[in-house]
């Protein structure tokens, strides 16, 4: 079996440019925008006592994204409020003015030419643009990566985008999707990862996270000690760990980011020691389909080499083994549906406190029965079939 890799951040510091994009004002004004949409309700945090109890913990708390809007995943925040943003930029209208009420109106088909939004997806973040560009009278065009399942596919066809699998990795499929934009008139690349000239969006589309965030943080008791959170081009992570930061500046929680290791660019960035960042390339081999992308966002990873206590390289098996405790948890707390990429962090903290091959990282971060640890599960059983097979039938045990 596969082993778990880690490595402390032992990183020099470096510039941090973008970690205001995460203050709470920010993040107050992208969930004013949120709370427009008459599909919007704070998602359930779980707080699963049983286990906590059970590994050792003072308190396990899971955010089930399954429930944002509908679409059984979080990336839509950060589609929806980019999409405004760009819409507000056009038009010259302040943001305060993109309500869903506005942005479905007849008014803005006087003020906003009709937009094509190209985007490459693993999934839910194709998924989420899709959505909002439907709600908001627009086009998606999505590009999908190599071995993507027809499901994931589906789901984003069924919001009226189109929608291909293409015969390269994900990272390969980000090119294609801006070089597409910049040769059809009237488009606009809606990525969620950033390279030099392109940061705008991809930090607005970090900014829709921010409401995640801050409902996981005001749902809480207390300041979590700990929060483990997933990277894929490492978006989210880096909002999360923003976020976190500006909350709490003078003690923050230690924030973990989790990968697939067939995709672990962050983790291998990290062991450098040197801050530059490391791709990873090839077909990304996982289960983990939503975090199959071997290139940093550089927008942030300025955050998390910063802000981050440490970098976790995965093998499938533990998002499998997160997925089922999930499904089936101690008698007392609730069971939360998770997918691939959504569990990977309970697998991930379920080992640490039962294996002591993983007592060293236990150790280092100071996981014990005081700590209160923060997850999200990002998606729900977004592949169907898949997740049966996992849950039900031990895939990848």
């Amino acid at each position: 079996m596969q082993e778990i890799q880690w490595v402390l951040n032992q990183m020099p510091a470096g510039e941090n440019p973008w970690l205001s994009l995460m203050t709470q004002e920010n993040v107050e004004k992208v969930r004013a925008f949120h709370r427009s949409f008459p599909q919007y309700a704070p998602t359930p945090l779980r707080h699963l006592r049983g286990m906590a109890e059970r590994l050792g913990l003072g308190g396990l708390y899971v955010k089930d994204e399954s429930y944002r809007f509908g679409l059984n995943a979080f990336k839509v925040l950060g589609g929806s409020y980019a999409i405004a943003r760009q819409i507000a930029r056009q038009t010259g209208k302040p943001m305060e003015e993109m309500t869903f009420d506005y942005l479905s109106s007849p008014a803005l088909k006087a003020d906003f030419a009709p937009t094509t939004f190209f985007t490459a997806t693993d999934g839910n973040h194709g998924r989420g643009v899709a959505w909002a560009a439907r709600q908001l009278g627009q086009r998606a065009v999505v590009r999908m990566p190599k071995g993507t399942s027809q499901s994931r596919l589906e789901n984003i066809r069924r919001e009226g985008a189109t929608v291909t699998i293409e015969d390269m990795n994900y990272d390969d499929c980000v090119r294609l999707a801006a070089k597409e934009a910049a040769e059809t008139p009237g488009s606009v690349l809606m990525q969620d990862t950033a390279w030099p000239g392109y940061e705008e969006i991809p930090g607005w589309i970090m900014q829709g996270y921010g409401t995640m965030a801050q409902e996981a943080d005001q749902q809480m008791a207390a300041r979590p000690t700990h929060v483990f959170v997933q990277a894929g081009v490492g978006s989210l992570a880096g909002a999360v760990a923003g976020y976190f930061a500006n909350r709490y500046p003078e003690n923050p929680p230690k924030v973990v980011v989790v990968e697939a290791s067939a995709a672990a660019c962050h983790y291998l960035s990290a062991c450098s020691l040197s801050g530059e960042i490391i791709k990873v390339e090839g077909e990304l081999a996982t289960m983990m389909a939503g975090l199959a992308c071997g290139e940093p966002n550089p927008v942030s990873w300025a955050i998390l080499r910063n802000h981050a206590a440490a970098f976790v390289s995965c093998p499938d098996w533990v998002a499998a083994l997160g997925m089922r405790m999930l499904a089936a948890p101690c008698k007392e707390d609730t069971s939360v549906v998770s997918g691939e990429s959504g569990a990977v962090g309970m697998g991930l903290v379920a080992t640490m406190m039962t294996d002591d091959r993983y007592s060293d990282l236990r150790n280092a971060l100071g996981l014990d029965e005081t700590s209160h640890v923060l997850l999200f599960s990002t998606e729900g059983d977004t592949d169907p079939d898949h997740y049966r097979r996992i849950v039900w039938g031990g895939e990848n045990e």
